[in-house]
């Protein structure tokens, strides 16, 4: 062989093995993103053929496909879609869109994850018809019922969790919207009913659970206060500090007051433990600066803030911002300033406290499993990271029972359980409606649910509702319903 011909020979042959990568790689490595591709025609109009699967919650169906006579074979239904909503969000072939659970695992729905492939072999060589997998959710129906219920009339959000595993027992947010009327096959007619809904001044859209316009925490945070005092070293629950009627945040004239316009307590000091329990404004800016903007931040952080979450649902990343002067440090001592909180955030906070410290991460699904019944993916429970130490989260613990049983927070009170628990009231400006919370967990001595609450808008009541009086009593309702109370 001539020296021409060799090197032709080589050529051809690093052409064909370029080829070869260049094939395996669009058809093994790309495979799952080139199917879920918005303009892959093709997979498209294949995936009509494929009956979509089921969302589970409880081994109950809450989004399913039934047989439909036109061009996309099948419609898509949802079981209680207010209530659900939020999480299962909609799929519309017509408009190729999809949101929530629907969109986050839509590879699975659809039968066309990797994890799927040689099960789509098989039933195309037996000729059996194509469906995807079916999603199972972390959801407790008895538990989203009650805060649905708990919710109603409300605009707002309720999130539970499981402490010590991060699962997602209930997450529901009002308004909200029904998803059927957005998955019909008629074009012109789900995008008027989208318009409507985006262009409501309510905003149905949002799930408020997970985002929105996020809200200050107002007296929530002072959980995160109180925990950056203990992690500090130089603080006990025992430690006091100065009891005045008014505080000036420093290096200004601004005054700050206690909720009811008092000292806390009668004496000229006050203890963390007894300022937390009642709630007290004073001596939580008192405790931040003292603390430091650093020291509050890496608490805060430990907790998730500033940190972005998938459930696989996406969550707006809760803010504690950097550099923070002193008297805007003050100020975020009891939730208020430019701090801004997710309910997702507010109960990784209680749930951290009841995990002796450590925070999980947040999760909606359990597994998916095949139409065989065969599962191909288990969600497993993951550490977010310790935020505590055991002794400082069981202190902590101490004061929030004492806040639900004599203190600020009795709206959540249950008799037989012991109730771990804060709330907020939130001011938004000097003449907005106030925004109101509540988080915390029970049984306190073992935890079984952490929940958050976020009801906007004053509840209707502007600035005369309070998070005890409204939020507290949603939260005794879902706790309730966890424990079969």
């Amino acid at each position: 062989m001539t020296k021409e011909l060799r090197r032709l020979s080589l050529l051809m042959l690093l052409m064909f093995f370029s080829l070869f990568a260049a094939i395996s790689w669009i058809q093994v490595a790309q495979a799952e993103t080139l199917a879920q591709n918005d303009l892959n025609k093709r997979a498209l109009l294949d995936s009509y053929q494929v009956q979509r699967g089921s969302i589970i919650a409880s081994g109950t169906p809450i989004a399913t496909s039934t047989r439909s006579d036109d061009v996309y074979t099948y419609q898509r239904v949802y079981d209680d879609p207010l209530m659900w909503g939020a999480v299962t969000g909609f799929y519309n072939p017509v408009l190729g869109s999809a949101t929530g659970i629907e969109r986050a695992l839509n590879s699975y729905l659809t039968g066309t994850s990797s994890t799927q492939f040689f099960s789509t072999i098989e039933r195309i060589i037996s000729g059996q018809p194509q469906k995807g997998s079916n999603v199972q959710l972390s959801l407790d129906p008895v538990a989203q019922q009650a805060a649905f219920d708990a919710l109603e009339g409300y605009q707002g959000a309720v999130i539970a969790m499981e402490p010590s595993t991060g699962r997602i027992l209930a997450m529901v947010s009002t308004p909200g919207f029904d998803t059927n009327e957005l998955a019909v096959h008629d074009a012109d007619v789900v995008e008027d009913t989208y318009s409507a809904l985006d262009n409501d001044p309510e905003n149905p859209l949002y799930n408020r659970a997970l985002g929105g316009d996020m809200n200050p925490p107002g007296s929530t945070f002072k959980i995160v206060t109180v925990a950056a005092a203990l992690s500090s070293g130089k603080f006990t629950m025992d430690s006091t500090l100065p009891n005045p009627a008014t505080y000036t945040l420093p290096g200004t004239t601004t005054p700050v007051r206690n909720a009811w316009g008092g000292t806390c307590g009668s004496g000229k000091t006050v203890s963390i433990r007894d300022a937390l329990s009642m709630s007290c404004n004073i001596p939580m800016a008192e405790l931040a600066v003292a603390v430091g903007a650093k020291g509050i931040l890496e608490t805060a952080e430990r907790f998730g803030f500033n940190s972005d979450f998938e459930t696989p649902l996406e969550a707006a990343a809760s803010t504690y911002p950097r550099g923070l002067s002193a008297d805007k440090v003050a100020l975020t001592g009891f939730g208020q300033g430019d701090v801004r909180a997710t309910p997702l955030q507010m109960v990784m906070v209680a749930a951290g406290v009841a995990n002796e410290g450590v925070v999980m991460n947040p999760r909606l699904v359990d597994r998916v499993i095949s139409d065989n019944l065969s599962v191909l993916k288990e969600f497993e429970s993951s550490e977010f990271g310790r935020a505590l130490e055991p002794e400082q989260s069981a202190a902590i613990t101490s004061a929030l029972v004492a806040s639900v049983d004599s203190g600020a927070a009795q709206g959540a009170r249950i008799d037989g359980v012991d109730v771990a628990g804060k709330t907020g009231t939130a001011e938004n400006g000097d003449t907005n409606p106030y925004t109101l919370w509540f988080t915390g967990f029970a049984p306190a001595d073992n935890p079984k649910i952490a929940v958050a609450v976020v009801v906007e808008d004053g509840g209707g009541m502007d600035q005369s509702g309070s998070g005890d009086g409204i939020a507290s009593p949603i939260a005794k309702k879902v706790i309730e319903a966890v424990l079969g109370k």
